[in-house]
């Protein structure tokens, strides 16, 4: 059966990495894909035909996580090598490194102004990081297992995190405290994100399950039943009413949240799909997996259920209409087994004139694979060149700085030598890194000893509430 003009077609898909593929972004201005592989390597595709694709290497383990800023001009990137960086996505790829974490790192995001870097470690905690500065801020401490991911509310009052430990947790970045706590006897969550409005959260359950939470009245909205596998990934649409996810099972399936029904399956990679995203726009959406292949296909169908939109958001004024996404009631589970009305798609049967990417690619190095901080590559322009004052750290760049001066920038100076290669001598850069591996072995105390003064006090609490007991206690008998 052809697909209708109105449901999701695969336009095209890029091959590139040599293994797995665990994260997919779009950039903000819909131009370009970033992805992150188990080949330790990033890659930025350009949707232009015949453009060139970049391979960022400098991470020495898996790259877990990535991310664009939400001005385009940065790139983060998180990796079982226990480090966080951030990239300039040109052709020249600077970059700066973070350590701070004492296992793995598990996903980075940026909070919508791009003013703070949120990311998620195997060493239990979440970390949020100061991009402007460039530095470390604080940590949340209360998971007792894997943090699997962290994100932002869309206000940036919020972090929402989920963990091995079978609980999902929101946490006030105002008082560095977990507000509210949600847990699951049956399976853990692999990610979590907060719905494009910020009133609800959904979950991607180990269990094969997807569930919806409206964290205004702690309350379970929606309960998914429609893979066969583990939900690794998923991804609200812009408008807030539909969520794709990525599943083991090697499907993706699309839901109607406001009609609270599976409306799409979608056939498309070989083996487990670890990652999905929406474009900023909504009218693409990227997946990849355990196939090595990056999939684009384009939405369609939102157009046309858009026009019915007002018409739903009506009947919900009904007192007998059935409960929505933006009402408070429970909702049981959704088998969705032998539904008619599930649209299956397979391109490898449907599609046939399809646009295969296979582009040249181009390794890029990082200058800077051993510091916390880039200080020492910087490009000199030309006189009477505009730049950004804070061009020297990619994380201070100001949104004042539009994205086509720093792609011009970019561009006119990439062919300058770098002043570290040609002013700093070998030894100072010796005694530099020297100074950072000893400021990296400081930070990790701090964050072992900040998580020891969090139990200390914990156990002081337990002590002075039994204290008071004993103390009552005597008094009554007396």
């Amino acid at each position: 059966m052809a697909s209708a003009p109105e449901d999701p077609v695969l336009e095209r898909y890029f091959k590139g990495h040599k293994a797995a593929i665990t994260s997919v972004d779009f950039s903000p201005n819909g131009k370009q894909l970033a992805t992150a592989s188990w080949d330790t390597f990033l890659m930025l595709w350009n949707f232009k035909p015949q453009a060139r694709a970049y391979r960022y290497v400098g991470h020495k383990d898996v790259v877990t996580s990535v991310q664009f800023s939400p001005h385009g001009n940065l790139l983060a990137s998180a990796s079982r090598d226990r480090t966080v960086r951030l990239w300039i996505p040109d052709k020249r790829g600077k970059s700066s490194e973070f350590k701070a974490h004492t296992a793995p790192v598990r996903s980075v995001d940026f909070s919508a102004d791009g003013q703070f870097l949120a990311t998620a470690s195997e060493d239990k905690s979440i970390k949020v990081w100061n991009m402007y500065r460039q530095r470390f801020l604080y940590s949340l401490y209360r998971h007792t297992h894997w943090v699997r991911c962290a994100k932002f509310s869309p206000d940036g009052r919020l972090i929402v995190s989920c963990s091995e430990d079978k609980t999902i947790k929101i946490w006030d970045t105002t008082n560095k405290q977990c507000v509210n706590n949600f847990s699951d006897s049956v399976g853990f969550a692999s990610f979590v994100d907060f719905n494009p409005s910020g009133t609800c959260i959904a979950s991607a359950g180990s269990d094969h399950t997807v569930k919806i939470w409206d964290i205004r009245v702690n309350k379970l909205l929606q309960h998914y039943q429609v893979h066969s596998g583990g939900v690794n990934c998923l991804s609200f649409h812009p408008s807030g009413n539909y969520l794709i996810t990525a599943s083991s099972d090697g499907t993706l399936k699309i839901l109607d949240l406001l009609e609270g029904r599976l409306i799409y399956t979608l056939q498309g990679h070989m083996g487990p799909v670890f990652t999905v995203s929406f474009s900023k726009g909504g009218e693409l959406f990227t997946s990849g997996g355990a196939d090595t292949q990056v999939l684009l296909w384009r939405t369609n169908f939102d157009e046309l259920h858009r026009k019915d939109l007002n018409k739903r958001n009506l009947k919900r004024l009904h007192f007998d209409s059935p409960p929505h996404l933006l009402d408070i009631y429970p909702r049981t589970p959704h088998p969705h087994e032998g539904k008619i009305e599930t649209v299956e798609i397979n391109p490898k049967l449907e599609v046939i004139d399809l646009q295969i990417s296979t582009p040249p690619v181009v390794d890029i190095l990082s200058f800077d694979s051993t510091t916390t901080t880039e200080t020492t590559s910087r490009t000199l322009p030309d006189k009477g060149e505009e730049t950004c004052g804070s061009f020297l750290n990619p994380s201070l760049m100001s949104p004042e700085c539009s994205p086509t001066t720093m792609k011009k920038n970019a561009e006119d100076m990439s062919d300058h030598p770098s002043e570290s290669q040609r002013s700093i001598p070998l030894a100072v850069t010796d005694a530099l890194e020297h100074i950072m591996e000893q400021l990296n072995v400081l930070t990790q105390t701090v964050s072992i000893l900040e998580q020891r003064l969090t139990l200390t006090e914990d156990k002081l609490k337990d002590c002075l509430e039994n204290q008071q007991k004993l103390f009552s206690a005597v008094q009554q008998k007396s």
